[in-house]
């Protein structure tokens, strides 16, 4: 439960604003807030903090308009983001960067609106089982933007330092600012309950029984999550897996093949050469988009697992020659389409890219542009290209429960029934590249999830069905230890650093596949 900030200036620490929170305080209390610190929880169908968007709202409606409630910029950005997350769908990482640089938001303060926005989306889960049992109403009940705004105070609470009087001062302004300004009272009411107990007496009062369903919650992960991650990783490694999501991810770099090398980049850039891949750099800090290497299109922001899988693609034995014949049958938005590119140039191949959104398809074309790569926007299930490929990559759709660290919002956006919908797609995508390769050749399977339904169930049922060999995948990732006890990879965050990919490579039988 710690924290590294504090709160700032603006955030209520002059007397007129203690004042201000002192006499809000006196506005009364929520009737099942006055002693929720001392009771036991009272759960909710089993799984409390687990609520989902609040029943019964339209997300396309607008939020009121904001009033100037005096609120510090760093909150009242928070808020925003927080917003149209919610009513947009939107993803927190793309649209928080932009605006710190509108608003001209920097330094520390910068630092702190990132923090308390990524945190409160990370932490719903727990947010909303504490905030429920401090209120008088149900969470579908509150308005969704004060019930944002509460999210945002009770983490200010719950995960850093700033001081309650303020974290409470300033979340009943945000609630006022909603205009929902009858609000104020009761937001006053729960913030001030939540700070009557200590964050780490919250956890034990409301963390549920089950080892699986406590460390979900401890981490603030949805359950079926914890359960996915549990099968792979083990009980004995869970907490780790989750912890690891909560961080804040590095930065990883690809430096272009042919165009500079990793150390040149990390000579120019201030940052590590990679462990693993042989084009990665490490970036603890700054804007990688403000970079020389990358604005020149000499390097690229690509997590160091993705480096990997592309060349895996590369690198893989295929029987007898190979012909120079390369294939990204899901090659949007183009990262490891253009690493391929990049190798290819070396051994005077060629890679043709299946992309099925348009929009997708001009993001590989800009991404591989000047490489020997052709676009083709069509279905990788029957891309209308002609079979005899040396090497296939299939990147298939997943869940991305690998890359949730990224996503703050993500893990609570998802829903395990996205998995079984997304398994016919997977296993048609594959055996159409084993349908593509020719007979020798090879197909490097790959998932940004580590769900054993996405991973190794597919690999398993196209063995059984294609007469596929899967070739040992362990020594495409060299000095990567601990990746699973089966032929394929499964790499972690919390065990290397990367992403949670999955990588299995299956060669094609002589006799192939005709149907």
């Amino acid at each position: 439960m710690n924290g590294g900030f504090r709160s700032r200036a603006k955030s209520g620490d002059d007397s007129n604003r203690n004042n201000d929170a002192r006499r809000a305080g006196n506005s009364g209390r929520s009737g099942r807030g006055a002693s929720a610190g001392d009771r036991l929880p009272k759960r909710r169908n089993g799984k409390a903090g687990q609520q989902g968007r609040p029943r019964g709202t339209d997300t396309r409606q607008r939020s009121p308009e904001r009033r100037d409630t005096g609120v510090d910029a760093a909150r009242v950005l928070a808020l925003e983001v927080l917003t149209r997350v919610r009513e947009d769908q939107a993803y927190a990482n793309l649209i928080l960067p932009k605006a710190l640089r509108e608003r001209k938001i920097t330094g520390r303060d910068a630092a702190f609106t990132t923090e308390i926005t990524y945190g409160t989306l990370r932490a719903r889960g727990v947010l909303d089982a504490v905030i429920a049992e401090c209120s008088s109403r149900e969470l579908d009940k509150i308005a969704p933007e004060v019930l944002d705004a509460l999210r945002l105070g009770a983490y200010q609470l719950l995960y850093t330092r700033v001081e309650p009087h303020a974290a409470v001062d300033t979340t009943v302004r945000l609630v006022e600012s909603t205009g929902n300004v009858k609000a104020k009272g009761f937001a006053n009411a729960i913030m001030r309950t939540i700070s009557r107990t200590r964050p780490e007496k919250w956890i034990e009062q409301l963390t549920p029984t089950g080892e699986i369903a406590a460390a979900a919650f401890r981490h603030a992960h949805p359950e079926w999550i914890a359960q996915s991650f549990s099968r792979v990783v083990g009980l004995g490694d869970l907490d780790a897996a989750l912890d690891a999501d909560s961080g804040r991810p590095t930065v990883h770099l690809v430096a272009r093949p042919g165009e500079i090398s990793a150390e040149e980049l990390a000579l120019i850039t201030g940052g590590e050469e990679g462990r693993y891949s042989p084009y990665a750099v490490y970036l603890e800090a700054g804007d990688p988009g403000e970079l020389e290497p990358v604005r020149q299109g000499l390097a690229a922001v690509q997590d160091e697992g993705s480096q990997l899988i592309a060349r895996a693609a590369v690198e893989a034995s295929v029987e007898g020659e190979d012909h120079g014949r390369w294939l990204d049958l899901c090659a949007g938005p183009g990262g490891k389409t253009a690493l391929m590119g990049a190798l290819a140039r070396f051994d005077a191949a060629h890679v043709d890219a299946v992309e099925v959104s348009a929009h997708r398809a001009k993001l590989v074309e800009k991404t591989a542009r000047g490489l020997p790569v052709t676009v083709h926007v069509a279905d990788g299930r029957d891309p209308g290209l002609e079979p005899g490929y040396d090497r296939v990559l299939v990147d298939a759709p997943c869940s991305g429960l690998g890359a949730l660290r990224r996503r703050p919002e993500a893990r609570w956006r998802k829903a395990e029934a996205d998995i079984a919908e997304l398994n016919p797609l997977q296993f048609e995508l594959l055996t159409s590249a084993l349908r593509l390769a020719r007979p020798g050749g090879v197909v490097v399977y790959s998932t940004c999830s580590p769900d054993l339904r996405e991973t190794r169930a597919i690999i398993d049922r196209a063995l059984a069905e294609s007469g596929a060999e899967e070739l040992d995948a362990h020594g495409l990732v060299p000095g990567m230890e601990d990746v699973g006890d089966h032929l394929s990879v499964q790499m972690w965050p919390h065990r290397h650093g990367t992403d949670a990919m999955f990588l299995a490579v299956l060669r094609k039988g002589t006799q192939g596949q005709e149907n």
